[in-house]
């Protein structure tokens, strides 16, 4: 494709990163808005000249999905902004939410040329601006309109795995179904990622796409209980299925206390919050008691979600407490600096011992002790070590412990034939083929936690693999 950029390489890296202003810090605390509004139309055509439209694409291939990152962005350098959607759209079904949440920086901006010498092109943004665009100028049923109907198809689960899963199918001309056991789809999407992260109206707008596909849901209804997946199959008539049911027990710390009144897992409170309402009870009626002072436990985007809530929540003190260093915290960095203009005070190198509580079994304490780190482990970063004699306590009321989590068991226990790992993951092949004929799983079912973008590539790959099964069958 030849060049739309009427500016040379020379000229293209003089120009700076470009930044989307932000909410005040003094306004996030007590509000859920969104950090940033993102790019304006200026901006992003100017960020997108700075691409320098490399003939190997490199960015692509650091994409899980492989988006066309050179030819979307040479349709916003012509300001062409449906051409931009359009080619987005060709391998991702969920544009404005991985624009807000996908770690770029550690796949496709890791890789950007532009980011060898100078800083990558900001390509994350770059995707949220176009989806944006198309939200406000482009109703759904001017781009998706429903196909012919094919076979009945399955998907279970409505997370990013199964919404990209069900998209993919639907526009092949599958009848598709996709099975919800919340009230409302979206998955971790919706009980998991705060609104000043993914505000419930992009999800929202996002989900119309299922709509305009002619994609039937069914919430309330969870897949082992209210049906298994041999009667799905047997009596419904779903001649495939593709399971997407994420990753919803939390891991705990096992250390004394964890049944006290006050202790709970960054799952629990996340999902009161985003889900049910919790931050406008007695509204709303789910209620959540929340101390002056909170310790979430762990480093990752869930423990940054869960502090930077309980801020805004009202707690006077919220404390994000780390066994190592910032260097190893696996969060997104730009989610760690908005955490810390916002209040929240970061303590690294100490890990719990024991959550102490009062006479009435509710949270007092936390006990931890001071690490130093020493060498590697099998995850590549430092090994905390404890340091003898650094035992204290950190005076909170509510503990929340967000150090991952295990999928659900219902569909693994209720599925006769279904290769499960040890750690309750379902066994898949490098086409996420399950041990069951016609059943396909993904995402964080299949994976255990990973992110956004990779439960998508799943459904995608799953999808593709469903349609060849189907064929050939």
């Amino acid at each position: 494709m030849p060049s739309s950029n009427p500016l040379n390489p020379k000229e293209r890296v003089k120009i700076p990163r470009q930044q989307p202003r932000e909410v005040s810090a003094d306004t996030r605390r007590t509000s859920f808005v969104e950090v940033s509004p993102g790019f304006d139309e200026e901006q992003a055509v100017l960020e997108a000249s700075r691409c320098l439209e490399c003939r190997d694409a490199v960015c692509v291939k650091g994409c899980p999905v492989s988006v066309d990152i050179r030819g979307f962005i040479q349709a916003l350098v012509q300001r062409d902004f449906v051409a931009a959607a359009d080619r987005i759209r060709e391998t991702n079904a969920l544009p404005a939410i991985c624009g807000r949440v996908c770690p770029q920086e550690s796949q496709c901006e890791l890789v950007c040329t532009m980011g060898k010498r100078f800083e990558p092109v900001a390509i994350g943004k770059l995707e949220r601006f176009v989806a944006d665009w198309e939200a406000r100028h482009r109703p759904v049923w001017e781009r998706e309109t429903a196909r012919p109907r094919g076979d009945k198809v399955a998907v279970v689960g409505s997370g990013p795995g199964g919404l990209t899963c069900a998209a993919e199918l639907a526009r092949m001309g599958y009848a598709v179904t996709v099975f919800e056991a919340l009230h409302a789809l979206g998955g971790v999407l919706r009980y998991g990622i705060p609104a000043f992260r993914l505000p419930r109206e992009v999800l929202d707008r996002e989900l119309k796409l299922l709509d305009a596909l002619g994609v039937e849901t069914r919430t309330n209804f969870l897949v082992g209980r209210t049906a298994t997946l041999d009667e799905l199959m047997d009596e419904e008539g779903f001649r495939a299925v593709f399971l997407a049911t994420g990753a919803g027990t939390p891991a705990f710390m096992g250390v004394p206390g964890e049944s006290l009144s006050g202790a709970l897992s960054a799952n629990e409170f996340l999902t009161r919050v985003n889900l049910m309402g919790a931050d406008r009870f007695p509204e709303q009626d789910t209620p959540l008691r929340l101390g002056r002072e909170v310790a979430v436990v762990g480093g990752g985007n869930t423990a940054l979600d869960a502090v930077r809530t309980a801020r805004r929540l009202g707690a006077e003190r919220a404390y994000l407490v780390y066994r190592r260093s910032r260097a190893e915290m696996p969060a997104r960095k730009e989610e760690v600096q908005h955490a810390e203009e916002e209040g929240v005070e970061i303590l690294f190198l100490k890990s719990p011992t024991a959550i102490l509580g009062d006479e009435r079994g509710r949270v007092r304490g936390l006990a931890c002790q001071d690490m130093a780190l020493g060498e590697p482990d099998s995850s590549g970063r430092r090994r905390p070590i404890p340091v003898p004699g650094s035992d204290h306590v950190l005076p909170v009321q509510t503990v929340i412990s967000a150090l991952g989590q295990r999928p659900n068991p219902i569909v693994q226990a209720t599925t006769p034939g279904l290769a499960v790992a040890g750690n309750g993951t379902v066994t898949v092949d490098a086409e996420q083929r399950t041990s069951r004929a016609g059943v396909f799983a993904g995402g964080d079912l299949s994976r255990g936690g990973a992110t956004v973008i990779l439960a998508m590539r799943d459904g995608r790959q799953a999808a593709a693999a469903m349609d060849r099964y189907l064929r050939s069958n």
